[in-house]
């Protein structure tokens, strides 16, 4: 083995990188749901509030707060629950129906919510934040370069450490694709910290208002990186 060859050094290190964004968008998931003794009023009732909710949507879509949502049909279905004697009772019946909103209007997602979370059978399943599909692919490229930097970065703190002072990128993957044992994670991805914040604000003629504090996103990226050091 020559001197060169023995004073290269292989350093393997991962980089890391996150930032937070501001919420640009909100998913709200609505279900539908009634159920009685007889099929008919349990699917006419889950029918009729179902659409108030699609023509709510529908007008939202129109005015540009919500820049897309879908519904699905409604679903009926029956079963015969037992009492705590082991009898088995008469049918109860259900229906239900599902629908869910991107909203690019915080404000009219609040108005949404209070105008639908105190009618009966509806529930506000959830709602996700997150970003512009184009915000997204920016910042995530911006985030994985980041972390490419780090790792360079760490890399290079290692080599003068052990008195080295070049240092040459010779592969650099994702997370567990370069063999090592130990490795893991995963690529850059946006990730909402919670569901975000609804509050019932009392207003000055003693009625109440529903006011939201978006999440904030964080988009979050690590590589696995190997250098060569002389």
């Amino acid at each position: 083995m020559s001197l060169n060859d023995a004073a290269e050094t292989i350093i393997t290190v991962q980089g890391t990188a996150s930032d937070w964004f501001e919420a640009e968008r909100a998913t709200v998931s609505v279900t539908v749901s009634h159920d009685g003794p007889k099929r008919e009023p349990v699917f006419a009732a889950t029918t009729a509030v179902g659409a108030q909710v699609t023509a709510a949507l529908n007008a939202l879509e129109e005015s540009g707060a919500v820049t897309r949502w879908s519904s699905d049909r409604v679903s009926v279905w029956s079963n015969r629950p037992w009492n705590n004697e082991g009898k088995q009772l008469a049918p109860v019946y259900y229906a239900a129906l599902s629908a869910s909103a991107r909203f690019q209007d915080f404000d009219a997602l609040s108005s949404f919510v209070e105008q639908f979370a105190t009618v009966t059978g509806v529930t506000i399943a959830s709602i996700a934040w997150d970003l512009t599909e184009e915000r997204r692919l920016a910042v995530t490229t911006d985030i994985q370069t980041r972390a490419v930097q780090d790792a360079t970065v760490k890399a290079t703190t290692y080599a003068r450490a052990a008195g080295l002072s070049n240092v040459t990128a010779v592969a650099i993957a994702d997370p567990g694709m370069l063999g090592d044992a130990g490795s893991g994670g995963g690529g850059a991805m946006p990730m909402a910290r919670g569901a975000g914040k609804m509050m019932m604000a009392m207003d000055t003629q003693g009625g109440s208002q529903l006011t939201f504090t978006p999440d904030r996103i964080e988009v979050s990226a690590s590589v696995d990186a190997r250098f060569l050091a002389r």
